[in-house]
This record gives structure tokens, C-alpha cells and sequence, in this order.
């Protein structure tokens, strides 16, 4: 018996070794003529809405976003509308602007948003607004019970609340799907434009932290699938071996490069495998 449990064993891990993904000279690999992942979402227009982090523009020239290599891994038609800058409260601009030119096309929205918030220092506000209303209940009678409404507030919450508002009502059949905020790491851009490390908060008392727990709070308020990415990409700019994933050691380990981004979308993909890449039935 002990004999017959080597020779699986043994087995197993020629098995293993002989697969390409555990290759020992990765190198020589050849990258698929297809996607990488066979799986529902092969061919599925995705709508990216978002910040600098997925504006190819404000990226060096030759950088590929986590959504270009999404292209690749799960076989996503992209189409991006992240804009540098951008906050939760103009995620309903660049959604607008995905309908105008996709329509119904559109098969789900990943939306990667939340770190600009974070750095104007935007409060985070209530989920909702309360108040006192009659109802009918049993015999029937009427009583009078408490009652909340989605909060519209120029708060954070109240940015989801909207955000959230508008995609539920115009995209009932698509998959939508946000992600947190990654770590922050130091930037300077100019002067005018240095952004401290996530050790500091920001002008109002809070970390980035705080921002990342009220977007995974954004699951269960509208029933939407969060992917925590600050957890499961791995990046972490607080420690200088990770600096190589980011566009610039000394001037900016905010923005991933090729690299960091290519950690996110295989992070990014690997959840995406456990969701309907769209309701339209």
C-alpha cells in the first residue's frame, strides 16, 4: 500500500512539473493566441469607468492597464472611460458616455474608483436618510414606522448612492462590478501636486482605509459583486521591493506600471471567474 501511494505521489508531481504554467523556464513559453482562461466572459463588452489608474493616457508610453491585459487573459472586448482625476461623482458622466456609444451592448461595467475621493478629502457621509411614514400592515391597519431613503448627499456614500442609482436603473440586465481602492505610495507630480504616503490621512482625519471599507459596504447596500483588490492584488508601496511595480521609485509609487498592472488583472480575473459576466438571458 505504501508502495502504490509513492508511485501516485510520484506521478502527481510529474504531472505538475510537465503542466507550462509551473515551466521552469517561463521564458520560453509562448503567450496563447487566445485568451488564457477559457471561461464566460470571452467576448463580453466591458465598460471600464474610473480614474487615472485605468486612463491610458496619463500612463508612460508602452504601459499596458490591467483592462488591456484583462483583453488577454479572459478574452474581454474593453472599452475604457476612466479619466484621470476622476471621482466616485463622475462615474455617472463616463457611464452616460459608455451607453451614448455601446447601448446594449454592454455586457457588464468593472469600476475602479475611489482614491481621488480619498485624496480631496470627501466625508463619508450615511447610506441613508431617515424619517417617519405611515404604512399598512396585517387586518389591514395603519401604523407609523421608520423609513430610509438612499442618502443623495455630496458625500461618499452618497457619490455610490448616485453612481449606484443611475447604473441599477439603465443597466438592470448587466453585470456591475467595482473594485477598491489599491494602496497608496508617495507621488509627486509637480510643486503643486505631491500627494503623501497612505501612513498620513487625509485633510478630514481619515485613511485610505476608511475609503476601502465603505466601497466593500457597497456590496450588500446594492446587491453588487466588490472585488477587494487592495487584499487579493498583493501590491503594497509602504515597502520598497514592491516599488518596481509602480511607475517611478522616487516620484511616483501611486500608479502601477506594466507590472503592477499585469498583478492586478490576473487578481482582477481570478474573481471575475466566480460572476455572471451578464444577465441578459
Amino acid at each position: 500500500m505504501k508502495t502504490s501511494i509513492k508511485v501516485i505521489a510520484a506521478l502527481a508531481v510529474a504531472l505538475i512539473l510537465a503542466t507550462p504554467s509551473y515551466a521552469r523556464d517561463k521564458k520560453k513559453q509562448a503567450e496563447p493566441a487566445g485568451p488564457g482562461i477559457m471561461s464566460q466572459w470571452i467576448g463580453k463588452v466591458v465598460s471600464i469607468l474610473g480614474d487615472s489608474i485605468s486612463d491610458e493616457r496619463q500612463l508612460s508610453e508602452g504601459t499596458d492597464t490591467y483592462w488591456h491585459q484583462l483583453i488577454g487573459i479572459l478574452g474581454i472586448e474593453a472599452h475604457n472611460y476612466g479619466i484621470s482625476g476622476h471621482q466616485t461623482k463622475d462615474i455617472v458622466g463616463q457611464a452616460e458616455r459608455a451607453k451614448e456609444e455601446l447601448g446594449d451592448k454592454i455586457d457588464a461595467f468593472i469600476i475602479f474608483i475611489g482614491t481621488n475621493d480619498f485624496e480631496r478629502s470627501v466625508e463619508l457621509g450615511e447610506w441613508f436618510e431617515y424619517s417617519t411614514q405611515n404604512t399598512t400592515i396585517g387586518g389591514p391597519i395603519t401604523v407609523a414606522r421608520r423609513y430610509r431613503t438612499p442618502s443623495k448627499a455630496a458625500t461618499y456614500r452618497g457619490r455610490i448612492n448616485i453612481m449606484m442609482d443611475y447604473l441599477k436603473t439603465n443597466f438592470p440586465e448587466q453585470q456591475v462590478i467595482l473594485l477598491t481602492p489599491i494602496h497608496r505610495g508617495f507621488s509627486e507630480f509637480s510643486a503643486g501636486n505631491i500627494q503623501p504616503d497612505e501612513y498620513f490621512t487625509n485633510a478630514i482625519g481619515l485613511y485610505i482605509d476608511d475609503y476601502v471599507a465603505v466601497m466593500k459596504e457597497t456590496a450588500n447596500i446594492w446587491a453588487v459583486p466588490v472585488i477587494d483588490l487592495n487584499a487579493v492584488c498583493g501590491l503594497y508601496p509602504m515597502n520598497e521591493q514592491f516599488h518596481r511595480y509602480f511607475m517611478n521609485s522616487e516620484h511616483d509609487v501611486l500608479h502601477p506600471n506594466t507590472l503592477g498592472h499585469k498583478r492586478m488583472a490576473y487578481a482582477i480575473a481570478y474573481q471575475l471567474l466566480g460572476y455572471p459576466a451578464s444577465f441578459k438571458y
